[in-house]
């Protein structure tokens, strides 16, 4: 367990695996420079909120390599301008700007260029570490939720390809499958990108974990059919109330499962939560092109210049949230404490 990875730090050059192009081919692409790593993020090669956050670290540190002929004042400039465009490749998920920070804090610490370079690429791999230790947490937290023989429903990918090697909702899976408690997994085909379809069932195939995809119009009709025990999802950014933003079709679930008596649980590292957010309304949602809905590998699949309406998230209420699973512990109602008791107990 834990073995597939998409991103390899290579000592000067930053390895993704292009989650675009799953199942069909497992193509690596090597980044060089920090900007070759903002457009891997930006299309989408890599994502996943953990993931995104650990492409970032590791871009400024590609970012100190590429400056490090630079004298300490131009160094420094030039490097805060890239911590800003990373952070803005993806403005949703709160790990990039976190994960960012934390490497940029080591720089400015440092007494030197050479030490800045240093320092920097150590923090980005104590952030991958801790990253795969709190994936490996949240799945023993998680496991403690789910009744035996459970049959669980997930959206989009929350696996490994997401985190650093194991994932948060699919870490969860994991452990339920290697403790022997799991009857299979249902996985939304998570339109229109197909991360369900497409990178959550390789995930799990790849293990010999028992999944069934579903078009995402169907999962009412499944819950309404008494075939899931529990829905497992992740999350992008969590506000101070538990208002938890995810993956465009994430609310609907919630919705669904609170009208067929199914528990929604909320997966994700302490570093997703956002106490500076007071809630939903104040998280940025990003809007992605509308050729992604009506187009497929450059297929048109509607009319051409037809009106499209693509969030990349939504933002499920906390009321629906019956429980938010992080590395410390299960944070459950009211959120606004149990949240905040759960960040300062971690810092």
């Amino acid at each position: 367990m834990g073995k597939i990875r998409g991103l390899n730090w290579q000592g000067c050059s930053l390895l993704i695996l292009d989650q675009t192009r799953l199942p069909l081919e497992e193509h690596y692409q090597e980044c060089r420079v920090w900007s070759d790593v903002v457009e891997a993020i930006q299309g989408m090669r890599v994502r996943g909120a953990p993931a995104i956050g650990l492409a970032g670290a590791y871009a400024l540190a590609l970012a100190c390599l590429e400056y490090a002929d630079l004298k300490p004042g131009e160094f420094h400039s030039r490097l805060t301008v890239a911590a800003e465009t990373i952070v803005g490749a993806r403005p949703t998920a709160i790990n990039l700007a976190v994960t960012v920070q934390r490497v940029l804090e080591a720089v400015r610490a440092a007494s030197s260029v050479k030490e800045s370079i240093g320092s920097a690429i150590a923090e980005a791999q104590r952030i991958d570490s801790k990253d795969l230790e709190a994936n490996y947490r949240i799945g023993a937290w998680g496991a403690t939720l789910l009744p035996d023989d459970s049959t669980v429903l997930t959206h989009c990918n929350t696996g490994a390809l997401a985190t650093s090697g194991y994932g948060t909702a699919l870490g969860i899976i994991r452990k339920l499958w290697t403790d022997e408690r799991l009857r299979r997994v249902v996985a939304t085909e998570t339109r229109p990108l197909l991360q369900g379809s497409r990178i959550t069932a390789w995930e799990l195939s790849q293990e010999g974990i028992p999944v069934t995809i579903v078009v995402d119009g169907a999962v009412g009709y499944l819950l309404q059919q008494g075939q899931v025990d529990a829905i497992l999802v992740g999350a992008d950014r969590i506000a101070a109330n538990g208002d938890v933003a995810n993956k465009i079709g994430t609310y609907s679930l919630a919705v669904l499962g609170r009208v067929h008596h199914v528990p929604f649980y909320v997966a994700a590292p302490s570093t997703t939560i956002d106490l500076s957010s007071p809630n939903g309304d104040t998280i940025p949602i990003e809007m992605r092109d509308g050729a992604e809905v009506v187009s497929f590998n450059r297929t048109p699949t509607s009319l051409e210049n037809v009106a499209v309406y693509n969030p990349g998230f939504d933002i499920t209420p906390s009321t629906y949230v019956d429980a938010i699973i992080t590395e410390v512990g299960i944070a459950r109602h009211p959120y606004n404490a149990s949240l905040r008791e759960m960040v300062s107990s971690h810092d």
